[in-house]
């Protein structure tokens, strides 16, 4: 058991990067198509990673690096501790701390535009937060148990159990993934008055670390999701797959179709969704428990 988890922790460590980095890939791809673009190739995302790597990084102090670093740790270490069928709680909770470094690092510049990008990060962390926390709620009343290794050898998907869930944590996806409506803190994208706030005074090799982490992050999420649909029966990895694939295309599409929103917006928004499905759902499993 312990090789095994071993085993299933570092095929994360390595195969999430190349996973995480084709993703980004596919979709600028499907972003360019969208708008009538040819776009860049798909690996595009590892050509420019290459290059921050190759460059010269330039640090405002020496407390920036550690926070990026603990930033990427964290995050690797919450998609490790995933994919080895650990404890979901104890997987949202370091997820939160690596998002914490991260803001951290941000305010640690004193740079108007990522002090800017450190504080809608913030109010971004309001708004995803408490979903995460009430996902790992909806597995434990679905299956009984926080462990991911006990939730994927569940009888029944969780997602005939917890749809509220499944519905309130994609919409927050919007959010983790930094796409529009909702990509406050930090954007690919020039439609807005700040496109990379949280990371404007990152360089070389401190952003380079900062777009792997994200890459790992994005495998994490799409695990997630899967986990909706994953159980004892070996073909429901193949729906989780397809599930995945189609959220990821839903995200890009709603990136592509709406305009970014003002902050109030988005924790009004984001609250009523968490409120009406994951709060419904929530409570009509209390009644049926």
């Amino acid at each position: 058991m312990t090789v095994s988890i071993i085993i299933k922790a570092l095929l994360y460590v390595l195969l999430a990067p190349f996973i995480g980095g084709l993703l980004s890939g596919v979709d600028r791809v499907f972003s360019a198509r969208m708008q009538g673009r040819q776009g860049p190739p798909v690996f595009q995302p590892f050509y420019d990673v290459y290059k921050l790597i190759n460059k010269q990084t330039t640090v405002v102090n020496g407390i920036q690096v550690l926070f990026v670093t603990a930033y990427m740790i964290f995050t690797i270490f919450t998609g490790a501790l995933f994919f080895a069928g650990g404890d979901m709680l104890l997987v949202f909770f370091a997820l939160s701390m690596s998002e914490v470094m991260m803001v951290l690092a941000a305010f640690s510049t004193n740079g108007p535009y990522s002090i800017m990008g450190a504080q809608r990060e913030l109010l971004q962390m309001m708004c995803y937060e408490p979903m995460t926390l009430l996902v790992a709620i909806g597995f434990y009343y679905a299956n009984g148990s926080f462990m991911v290794n006990d939730l994927i050898h569940a009888d029944m998907p969780a997602i005939v159990q917890i749809p509220g869930f499944f519905i309130g944590f994609v919409f927050i996806l919007i959010i983790k993934l930094r796409k529009s409506p909702f990509d406050l803190s930090t954007s690919h994208h020039m439609h807005q008055e700040m496109v990379k706030g949280l990371t404007t005074d990152l360089s070389g090799g401190n952003l380079a670390r900062v777009e792997i982490a994200e890459w790992y992050d994005t495998v994490l999420m799409m695990g997630i999701v899967g986990m909706f649909f994953i159980t004892s029966n070996p073909i429901s990895i193949l729906w989780a797959v397809i599930a995945c694939s189609i959220v990821f295309f839903l995200e890009t599409l709603i990136d592509n179709l709406f305009p970014r929103v003002k902050y109030i917006t988005m924790l009004k928004v984001t609250w009523a969704v968490i409120l009406v499905f994951a709060g419904t759902n929530l409570l009509i499993l209390n009644v049926l428990k």
